[in-house]
């Protein structure tokens, strides 16, 4: 018998036990992958801005408006090479839970300012010049069945039209694609003016400023400048890069990060304990056989490498299972959720991290037991028989 068979048949000695400690393994590996991946999905647009592109919002809050004279304005400051703006309009299709994350754009600009967005030349054109043509994100067109040239209203439960009705139509004369995958496609854009001009109440506004400078390092430059230019004014601005926007967006849900890592490390707390102290117990009941194995020629050294690699196997079971069953969960998921929550999955990164923390697990919990049961003396263990 060798010393890996000796290993395996060590951990499922008791094997009510050991799956048990599986499972409890299992569970805190799932907790990770799947809040990993929702972590990672809803952090993409961080990752993936541009780093000459900051963004321009009301002082007070970015839900607040500014005045679409601010456009000219700013695109008068040294530095600054483009500049949009875009609106939210809190759309849905049909249906108040069929949610459409929808922006009125100035739609000649934008397509500059977000270069990474892709469309066919007969489809740009004819975003650029049909008033009523809605631009739709690949994601967003896949999950609704959207296809070129069909008509479809949009209703926003936030800003109504000067007749009273609340929905706006629309034909789908482009669908846009990015050029980088991590790039999120599950939104729609429109022309501002035909939103503007419809509008019953807050013309003239805009939700926030794009603006690309020259060169990364205006950056903060440009932001004072911009921010200065509006200073006393009633309606004052805080311009950052687009990656701190982004985030700052996020955290209007919640402290992601923070959720994560609470609930993550009371997981794998409750863990260590838990494996740490059973299988401290475990070598206990085994010391007089640990002691006759010494007698039989294993030497202290082996006993130490047997015991931490019974720790080992059982995090690396308990891990993977784990991490196989949260990217069942998560590639389920992935489809229905794409209009929501774009490239959602468990990336490389993730996987290697969750392995990273299986050694980890296994180190923490395996060292003392494995020390234990390497110093037992053959005389005092045998002599309790």
């Amino acid at each position: 018998m060798n010393r890996a068979t000796l290993v395996r048949k060590s951990l499922f000695r008791k094997k009510v036990r050991a799956i048990l400690l599986i499972l409890s393994i299992a569970i805190a590996f799932f907790i990770f992958g799947a809040l990993g991946a929702f972590y990672k999905a809803f952090n993409s647009g961080v990752e993936v801005a541009a780093a000459d592109r900051l963004v321009t919002v009301n002082k007070i809050n970015f839900t607040v408006t500014m005045p679409l004279a601010y456009q000219a304005r700013v695109a008068q400051v040294e530095g600054v090479r483009n500049v949009s703006h875009a609106s939210w309009f809190g759309g849905y299709y049909q249906e108040p839970q069929n949610f459409v994350q929808t922006f009125a754009v100035d739609p000649e600009t934008y397509l500059i300012a977000y270069d990474e967005l892709t469309l066919p030349p007969e489809q740009r054109e004819a975003f650029l010049t049909d008033r009523t043509c809605l631009a739709a994100g690949r994601a967003l067109a896949n999950q609704y069945g959207w296809s070129l040239g069909d008509r479809i209203p949009l209703l926003s439960n936030i800003w109504q039209q000067q007749d009273g009705s609340s929905a706006w139509d629309f034909t789908i004369c482009a669908i846009f694609d990015a050029d980088d995958d991590a790039v999120p496609t599950n939104y729609a854009i429109f022309h501002y003016d035909y939103f503007n001009e419809t509008l019953a109440f807050n013309r003239d506004q805009l939700g926030w400023l794009i603006v690309s400078t020259a060169d990364p390092a205006l950056n903060a430059e440009v932001s004072q400048a911009i921010d200065a230019l509006f200073a006393n004014s009633p309606a004052e601005t805080e311009t950052t890069t687009e990656a701190a926007f982004t985030q700052a967006f996020l955290e209007q849900i919640g402290n992601i990060g923070l959720i994560l890592t609470s609930v993550i490390g009371a997981a794998f707390a409750t863990i260590l304990m838990i494996v740490g102290t059973t299988m401290v117990l475990a070598v206990d009941e085994r010391t007089k056989e640990i002691a006759v194995m010494k007698t039989l020629g294993f030497t202290a050294p082996s006993i130490f490498a047997m015991t931490l690699g019974e720790v080992f196997l059982l995090s690396l079971l308990g891990g993977l299972i784990g991490l196989g069953l949260a990217w069942t969960l998560v590639s389920l998921a992935a489809e229905s959720l794409a209009g929501f929550i774009p490239g959602l999955g468990i990336s490389l990164d993730i996987a290697l991290i969750a392995l990273a923390l299986m050694v980890g697990l296994a180190l923490l919990t395996g060292l003392l037991p494995a020390m234990r049961a390497m110093n037992v003396q053959i005389s005092t263990a045998l002599g309790k028989l």
